[in-house]
């Protein structure tokens, strides 16, 4: 039987955890990226940091991107071409400021729309003032459990709400060309429609002058 006071100190300490995990990462961010354009951002590492970067082309011509990640003296440490999703692991081996960039300059009339998802450092303890070396308490590791699908949740959501918007945008892009196919065909029926009663009509025209001269 666990105490009522214990239970709120449990509690508390996942209450706890939660914003130091929000502060002690990265940075996610979907952002629009225009033709012949390129952008770059910038994150401050130490060195022996775990980072992983993750991206994904969400809306926009052929759903490609070139990517570039330097590290603080400028060697590049991942570059890709073209691609429409990937996620690239390394640890920092040197303190700076990294960057990477995504660019659309091979694209001349169709802007995109990136995803990209950039972690730095592990989780921290969900209980940082617990002694290590002692077992969890079973409400210790309920609470882990709970944090590790909250975890889960959040990375199947964000996969998903990215692949939902993409999926709206080729639904949306095809009903543009369905439309337009639509009012060329119609376009079309109609031409050749009143060219058709046109043609009747010279048909009968010249059949009435050629009688009315033979009767005369």
């Amino acid at each position: 039987m666990y105490s009522y006071h214990g239970t709120i100190r449990v509690l508390v300490q996942v209450l706890w955890a939660y914003p130091l995990c929000g502060w002690t990462f990265g940075s996610e961010l979907t952002f629009e990226l225009p033709d012949n354009a390129k952008q770059c951002f910038y994150e401050d590492i130490t060195i022996g940091t775990k980072c992983t970067l993750e991206f994904q082309v969400v809306t926009g011509g052929h759903y490609d991107v070139d990517c570039r990640l330097e590290d603080a003296d400028g060697t590049v440490l991942y570059k890709e071409m073209k691609k429409q999703y990937d996620s690239f692991t390394f640890t920092a081996a040197k303190n700076g400021t990294y960057k990477f960039c995504f660019s659309n300059e091979f694209s001349t009339f169709t802007h995109k729309t990136v995803y990209f998802d950039f972690q730095v450092g592990e989780d921290p303890p969900l209980f940082p003032n617990e002694n290590r070396v002692t077992a969890l308490t079973q409400m210790e590791s309920a609470c882990v459990s709970i944090h590790e699908a909250l975890k889960s949740v959040i990375d199947y959501q964000t996969h998903f709400r990215l692949r939902e918007a993409q999926g709206r945008s080729r639904a949306e892009d095809l009903n543009t060309r369905v439309a337009f196919w639509s009012i060329g065909e119609a376009l079309i029926l109609l031409v050749v429609s009143i060219s058709q009663v046109v043609l009747l009509r010279s048909f009968f025209s010249d059949r009435k002058t050629t009688t009315t001269r033979v009767g005369s």
